[in-house]
């Protein structure tokens, strides 16, 4: 294969791992928003939007064209496989970063719960997974990504925890109840984010082994 195509795939790999980061930030970004009534802040990720949808269709425009000029085979095309479901994967965590931050100017008026909830603590886990997947696709070292199936039943044990929490204030206290139905969502988003972070490790699990795994 030509020092050509391996320098436009290298960029393309750099420009994709740049727009994950930039996908990771929206989400931390608006749960910040989130947590603290920013509307500023949430106003600022939420304009983030056309930027993060521009960015994806010229990577995945870019993807194509590599194909098409130089038809990759073996561990190239296993590494444009993978970009592709990076790309697809970080405009979604993306746009639950813009969904969550449209949120705050909603929740500004709302009561607020009398205790700390756990969606903090998940936030931290599901970036921390988003963190290590982007490490792993960057250096292909499969050792950040090797306890996500842990990890992830960590997430979805506290998606259902918060999701029992919520739905009994509601049932307490009807006053909660458009901030616990928007917590309800802001914990499925980041359950959601975390199994597209596991979808990316299976894929560069592959892209690095050739093998497949499924993380569950």
């Amino acid at each position: 294969m030509s020092d050509k195509f391996h320098t436009e795939l290298n960029r393309l790999k750099q420009d994709t791992t740049e727009m994950a980061q930039f996908a990771r930030d929206m989400l931390r970004e608006s749960l910040d928003a989130l947590f603290n009534q920013d509307t500023e802040k949430a106003l600022q990720v939420y304009s983030r939007k056309k930027h993060i949808r521009d960015v994806t269709i010229a990577l995945e425009d870019r993807t194509y064209q590599l194909i098409a000029l130089y038809q990759p085979m073996a561990k190239d095309m296993r590494l444009i496989a993978c970009t592709l479901k990076m790309i697809t994967a970080a405009e979604r965590i993306g746009r639950y970063g813009k969904d969550i931050a449209d949120m705050v100017k909603d929740l500004r008026d709302q009561p607020d719960f009398p205790q700390r909830l756990p969606i903090p603590h998940m936030a931290d886990l599901v970036l921390g997974m988003i963190d290590d997947v982007i490490v792993a696709y960057k250096t292909e070292n499969l050792d950040p990504i090797k306890n996500f199936t842990s990890r992830d039943d960590t997430v979805d044990a506290l998606w259902l925890s918060i999701l029992r929490e919520m739905l009994t204030f509601m049932m307490e206290n009807p006053q909660t109840i458009t901030r616990s139905a928007y917590y309800i969502m802001v914990a499925r988003y980041l359950e959601r984010s975390g199994d597209h972070a596991c979808k990316m490790a299976e894929n560069i699990h592959y892209m690095i082994t050739g093998e497949w795994i499924e993380i569950e």
